[in-house]
């Protein structure tokens, strides 16, 4: 028997989709992490820790994350046959994904003050919303 025919195999709007909920949802999880651990500040501090983050995420979208969505909307595109579901991503992109989960667990278990550590799941989350709204986006066009 073929492997193929156990492939789960979906259309190009379906990996578009995926991809973006992916990037939102992971997103929108390491902002949750971070306004948890900011909710035992006095506001101010919050204030001052939430504009830090949000400053850094910016930079990130932009120069970063966003030009990673922008080239595999360029390759999930132009596809035309259905391809496996795992497809939304290059196999690259799993090695990158695999390092940065193992990164922010050891960071969440090290010793780092985590209003400090709230900086930096507040920017690359709010990067990857962006950026992962960016294949939302190119559903509806």
């Amino acid at each position: 028997m073929k492997l193929r025919t156990f492939t789960p195999s979906v259309d190009k709007k379906t990996l578009i989709l995926l991809a973006g909920l992916m990037w939102c949802g992971v997103g929108v999880m390491l902002i949750s992490y971070a306004v948890s651990w900011l909710s035992v500040l006095m506001v101010k501090k919050q204030i001052a820790f939430y504009v830090i983050g949000f400053s850094v995420a910016l930079p990130i979208h932009v120069y970063g994350f966003s030009k990673i969505a922008g080239k595999n909307l360029e390759r999930l595109l132009p596809m035309i046959e259905k391809k496996c579901i795992f497809s939304f991503m290059t196999w690259k992109s799993y090695i990158v994904v695999l390092f940065m989960v193992s990164l922010g667990i050891t960071l969440r278990h090290s010793s780092l003050p985590k209003q400090y550590l709230s900086i930096v799941y507040n920017g690359i989350g709010l990067a990857l919303f962006l950026s992962g709204t960016k294949y939302l986006k190119a559903l509806l066009l």
